[in-house]
């Protein structure tokens, strides 16, 4: 997908993701026109209406059940400066938990674009 990487954390993070228990970080991307078909309800009633990505293992891992999943697994995925435009790829999936929105999770590569 490709869009502009915006801020989940409302300004409480200097980098724009929010860090969760599992080691993962969750982050927003407003998309591009043509990829606008790529949000679903879920998206549209929670985090900004924005698609949410997830990189995984990026953080000290805090959840007991995470531990691992993250044993040995190194993030090499650098996070661009908030506003960034961006191309990000990775497994595109529903998650049934959180309000059935579509993620990307985990990321695989995010590109700076022009």
């Amino acid at each position: 997908m490709t869009g502009t990487f915006v801020d989940a954390t409302a300004g409480r993070q200097t980098d724009g993701v929010r860090d969760e228990k599992d080691g993962d970080t969750h982050g927003w991307q407003t998309l591009d026109p043509a990829h606008a078909s790529l949000l679903n309800a879920g998206n549209r009633s929670s985090d900004g209406g924005n698609p949410v990505f997830e990189a995984i293992c990026r953080l000290p891992v805090t959840q007991l059940d995470a531990n691992a999943a993250c044993a040995g697994f190194p993030d090499r995925i650098p996070l661009p400066p908030v506003g960034s435009h961006v191309r990000i790829v990775g497994s595109y999936l529903q998650d049934t938990f959180h309000a059935q929105w579509m993620v990307i999770h985990p990321v695989s590569s995010m590109t700076v674009i022009p």
